[in-house]
Parts: structure tokens; C-alpha cells; sequence
């Protein structure tokens, strides 16, 4: 495995979910919840975390690569947050820190081949129109149920203002046109999103397995199955088994994916 290039590698972490749906990440509401401001969405987080494995195995990271992101604290606007990374177990064992503790960690490949996936074995459905979308209650994402997006293209200006947002410093997605991570992430919450009406809820963890770049210009759709709904701590979980979907006929990445729909604070409330 070549030698890491840029580790340790720091970021000033940018809410850019302040205005959304999920007031998570608002300051006022967080609060609320006890956290000291509106969180740094998890998806970007995973972008901070997966710059480092792009500058150790170079572009063949995003052809095969694999990584797993986990977030244990926030990640607050404003703040620095620093990369680490070592050696473990055939990749790179990543650590993300900001105000002198973990916020996160996670595990980074390059996999022998793209994985491949049938397209045939993901089901496509379609969302219900934004103000049809049923609030949360006892009967969301049941085990087995398929959930999918309304369809986002990527376009340069919206590819752009990503990479600004997420202070990505590697040239190759401007060069290149590849859509980053964070994006297809944003795809697997919009799974959740556009199928139900949550309120505040936290994005706890996903692994991505590059199956080949998306590129500017590719209209994404995804075909996710929730693979797991349970309790934990009292915070209500589940989790998707996805795949990002280009142009309608093209796997571009599996994704699992992890979320808190129902943290314990609101249910107390309820």
C-alpha cells in the first residue's frame, strides 16, 4: 500500500444543512437535544473523512474503493476537523477529531475489482410527491420494503457548489466531472426523506463500495432496501442496503446506510 500523502488532512467543517427539513441541524432545535449547535450533517462528514484514502490509493479509489464512516460526536460549523489515518488490515483505519475528540471513525480499501451488482435484484419504486409523504409513525420503513428518490441530476453548477461546501481540495472532481461521496450519500438519506416526513434525526453511519464514477451531467436515482428497523439506547434505527443508480440503467455505488429516524429525546417528548 503507498504511503499516505496528505495525512493528517484539516477541514473547517460548514453546516450546509442549516436551512433543511431536518432541524438536527439547526442550532436552536439541537440544543434541544443536547448537543451545543446544529449539527455538520454525517454526509459530510464522510466527505471530510474520505479525501485521505483518495490521496493514498489515487483514483483507483473511486473505481474500487470501499470505505466505512461512523460518527460517534458532532461535528460543529466553524471548527476544524482533522483526518488521521493508519495502517490496518490491508487499507487504512480513519479517525476524524474536532475540539480534542473523536467525532468519528471509520475504515478505508482498495477492493481486487469493482463489485458488481445486478440492477435486477434492486426494486424500483416511486417516492410519493413531497407534500403526499405520511408522517413518521410505527409502520415507517418496514424490513423488506424498497424505497426510492425523485431523481437528481448533477449538474456543473450543483457539482461545484459541493465541492465548495465541503472544501473539497482534490482537483480530480473538477477535472474529472466525478460526482464525490457526499453526494451519492445525500442520495441514500434522500431514500429516507422522500418517502416519509421526519422529523429531527441524525445520520449515524454508512459504508460505500465504488462501483464506477458518476459523472456531471448523470441523473441519480437510488433503489434501496431497508434491511433493518430496531431500537437502541431508545433511539429508533434503520437501515438501507442501496444502490445509486445513473441515468437510470448504470450502478454507479452500493451503499449501507445507518440513521437514528426517531432519536429517544423525541419520543420522550411525544
Amino acid at each position: 500500500m503507498p504511503a499516505a500523502k496528505q495525512v493528517p488532512y484539516s477541514v473547517e467543517a460548514y453546516n450546509t444543512a442549516k436551512q433543511s427539513e431536518n432541524k438536527m441541524h439547526d442550532d436552536t432545535v439541537a440544543k434541544q437535544f443536547g448537543f451545543s449547535g446544529g449539527l455538520v450533517p454525517g454526509v459530510e462528514v464522510y466527505a471530510y473523512m474520505s479525501h485521505v484514502p483518495l490521496q493514498v490509493f489515487g483514483s483507483a479509489f473511486l473505481h474500487r474503493g470501499e470505505m466505512e464512516g461512523r460518527f460517534i460526536k458532532p461535528v460543529y460549523d466553524g471548527e476544524i476537523a482533522t483526518v488521521t489515518t493508519t495502517e490496518a488490515n490491508g487499507g487504512l483505519d480513519i479517525q476524524i477529531e474536532s475540539r480534542g475528540i473523536v467525532c468519528g471513525t471509520g475504515h478505508a480499501k482498495l477492493l481486487p475489482a469493482a463489485p458488481s451488482f445486478s440492477i435486477d435484484d434492486f426494486k424500483a419504486t416511486n417516492p410519493p410527491a413531497n407534500d403526499k409523504r405520511p408522517d413518521i409513525g410505527s409502520s415507517s420503513y418496514r424490513v423488506g420494503e424498497w424505497l426510492s428518490i425523485h431523481p437528481y441530476k448533477v449538474t456543473p453548477e450543483l457539482q461545484a457548489q459541493y465541492l465548495r461546501d465541503v472544501r473539497e481540495a482534490d482537483p480530480i472532481y473538477a477535472r474529472e466531472g466525478i460526482i464525490h461521496a457526499g453526494t451519492l450519500l445525500r442520495c441514500a438519506n434522500w431514500a429516507l426523506t422522500h418517502n416519509v416526513r421526519l422529523g429531527p434525526w441524525i445520520h449515524v453511519g454508512s459504508t460505500i463500495q465504488h462501483i464506477r464514477p458518476g459523472r456531471v451531467g448523470d441523473e441519480l436515482t437510488v433503489r434501496a432496501k431497508v434491511s433493518g428497523n430496531y431500537e437502541k439506547k431508545g433511539h429508533k434505527l434503520v437501515d438501507l442496503d442501496a444502490l445509486i443508480v445513473a441515468n437510470g440503467t448504470t450502478p454507479i455505488a452500493h451503499v449501507l446506510h445507518t440513521a437514528i429516524y426517531a432519536p429517544r429525546q423525541a419520543a420522550a417528548a411525544a
